[in-house]
């Protein structure tokens, strides 16, 4: 519900909607690369004018809109910037009020040994670790829901030892991806999609065969 992700933070950041409105936290897991950016690009090749994930992402979050004609139905997504150079929604926030992914934040250790560094938190999941991302919001504002109860994310770096280290390998080594497998996880990216993530944005249209 709207209200909860409201309810853990400031004015600034609320979201335009009533407590109650139905929300819908988008992920994308490791299989998104071969299972939709690949065949999205095959498909739309010469209509690929910005970046291929946001815009693949666009394309099949429009599909599921067209699934409800009778319904409003608002997409909220990761990349967007307001006027006041504030992200659309707060992603990682959304993803832990949804329970979707737990967001691992210095407040979640004891004994904070960073002193006066910026410390930047990061979502954990417990199936992937750190191999998905938060792509979108999909708001119903016409559609209630006053008793969904809450299910809290799955607290899964359970250890002080191991939420410094997550937290320290995200911030400080962020480059490698050490802090994706902070955990055990049942699937990750492929080498190729490794390599695509890691590659400058302006430099992937040539991974995927597309002149920019």
């Amino acid at each position: 519900k709207v209200g909860w992700y409201n309810a853990v933070l400031q004015p600034a950041f609320h979201l335009p909607y009533p407590d109650d409105t139905l929300a819908f936290v988008i992920l994308s897991t490791p299989s998104m690369f071969d299972k939709a950016l690949k065949p999205f690009v095959n498909k739309e090749r010469l209509k690929i004018i910005r970046d291929p994930v946001d815009q693949c992402v666009s394309h099949h979050l429009s599909s599921v809109k067209e699934k409800f004609p009778d319904q409003r139905v608002d997409v909220m997504y990761d990349y967007e910037i307001l006027p006041s150079r504030k992200p659309r929604f707060l992603a990682q926030t959304a993803a832990h009020v949804s329970g979707a992914a737990y967001y691992y934040q210095r407040t979640d250790v004891k004994l904070d040994p960073w002193g006066n560094k910026k410390i930047y938190g990061v979502c954990v999941h417990p199936k992937y670790g750190g191999w998905f991302a938060i792509r979108a919001l999909l708001l119903f504002p016409d559609i209630q829901v006053p008793f969904l109860e809450q299910s809290a994310p799955i607290d899964c770096v359970s250890t002080e030892e191991k939420r410094i280290e997550l937290l320290e390998q995200f911030n400080f080594h962020w480059k490698d991806g050490r802090y994706r497998d902070i955990i055990e996880v049942k699937e990750r990216y492929s080498e190729e999609q490794i390599t695509y993530f890691a590659t400058p944005p302006a430099e992937r249209f040539k991974l995927l065969g597309l002149t920019q």
